[in-house]
């Protein structure tokens, strides 16, 4: 069969493969503990679900415009104003059906083929693919300091006449860092100075622990204008627990959102008008329930962090945010693709390889569930990797007998 040149070379999602990986031994009725899945489980808000409901009974569930309704729309210019200290009009911005794909429709707005992307690593699993949907280049980039903590010198060093824009992501998915208030400033400023896109991917952004606060590019750009190359990507998915509702949005320069708009209204045409009538309820609903999350998830992440302190050798670098944690687990292996399925074969823990985000070694591992799956799962885990535990594990009523140096 004959395919194009760029599908030969697209990898299909790790993290989507591995959900689905986790869903077929549990509905074989195996005690499988899922620690890969980014995928919040409290309910989405009740003004979402009574909204989605009420639409459903009216059966008035048609078409809608390629870029969204207009109460969904008025729902983020609010956001936007509330959480960027930015007004913004209807033709700044586009809903999507999810946060990728306003990623997605707004590559293929500014990208020529052979064009460059620059993203700190580690970095979601996407990004790298979706650059080369559009024919355009992937460049990743390590902290030379062997951090999480991206530097402008280290992007600067990367930047060619070919790079069209920097992607970055904070709180950043997989790590749970929250890069610098000074490092988004710099890079803010560097990619006006030089005219390139700076696309900021801010899905978790409110979820961040501690006394730390959202941090707002918009409030160190110089240029406010029509010609401003800075874009938002924000969704529902994430901070209202909302994954399966598929909105997001892009915010951005008129012209950006109208080329990224045709581009969308041929390939899906308008979000789901019962979906977006649901995510602008959670939008303009009560918010407690994205600070209870936050509050789960940070204390989620701080039993996590004092379970995986009992390993023997391995580093671990404090989420700041997020629902993960990517602990280096090289001194069990260097290659976290083996790691990982040594761990699933042995004790039925769904872990992801590091090197699906461009850093090996690691193991991402989500805060998402409940504490007896994290501490169960990190004992599982420690009792397969560390060669002084016993010989015998319980599981239920199922025995494991190690079986392994």
């Amino acid at each position: 069969m004959s395919i194009s040149e760029i599908a030969k070379h697209i990898s299909p999602s790790a993290t989507l493969k591995l959900n689905e990986t986790a869903a077929i031994l549990r509905a074989k009725g195996e005690p499988v503990i899922h620690l890969g899945g980014g995928e919040p489980k409290s309910k989405p808000p009740i003004d979402a679900l009574v909204a989605a409901g009420g639409m459903l009974q009216s059966g008035e569930i048609r078409y809608t415009p390629p870029d969204g309704v207009p109460s969904l729309k008025k729902a983020i210019i609010r956001y936007t104003e509330e959480f960027y200290d930015r007004m913004v009009e209807p033709g700044n911005v586009m809903a999507s059906s999810g946060a990728k794909q306003s990623l997605m429709c707004i590559l293929q707005a500014i990208l020529n083929p052979q064009e460059e992307v620059i993203f700190p690593a580690p970095y979601w699993v996407s990004y790298p693919e979706m650059v080369k949907l559009v024919g355009a280049i992937p460049v990743p980039v390590t902290p030379e300091d062997g951090t999480f903590h991206p530097r402008l010198h280290d992007i600067e060093k990367k930047v060619t006449s070919y790079t069209k824009a920097v992607i970055i992501n904070s709180p950043n998915n997989p790590s749970g860092v929250m890069y610098s208030k000074e490092f988004i400033a710099e890079i803010v400023e560097f990619c006006e100075k030089r005219g390139i896109y700076l696309l900021l991917d801010d899905i978790y952004h409110r979820l961040v622990f501690g006394d730390a606060k959202p941090i707002n590019a918009w409030e160190f750009a110089k240029d406010k204008t029509e010609n401003s190359k800075l874009v938002i990507i924000n969704g529902v998915s994430k901070q209202y627990a909302m994954t399966g509702f598929r909105i997001g949005w892009a915010v951005a320069n008129k012209e950006l959102i109208r080329v990224a708009t045709d581009i969308q209204s041929h390939q899906t045409s308008g979000p789901s008008a019962l979906l977006q009538h649901a995510a602008t309820a959670a939008l303009s609903g009560l918010q407690s329930c994205v600070e209870s999350l936050r509050l789960t998830l940070e204390n989620n992440s701080r039993i996590m962090v004092q379970k995986l302190k009992a390993f023997d050798g391995i580093h671990i670098t404090p989420p700041n945010g997020t629902f993960y944690c990517f602990p280096d687990f090289s001194v069990y292996g260097k290659d976290s693709v083996k790691v990982s399925k040594f761990l699933l074969d042995k004790v039925l823990v769904v872990t992801v390889p590091g090197v699906e985000f461009g850093m090996e070694g690691f193991l991402r591992l989500s805060t998402c569930g409940a504490i007896k799956d994290i501490t169960e799962g990190i004992e599982r885990m420690k009792w397969a990797l560390d060669p002084n535990s016993p010989d015998e594990l319980y599981i239920g009523e199922l025995k494991l007998v190690r079986d392994w140096a």
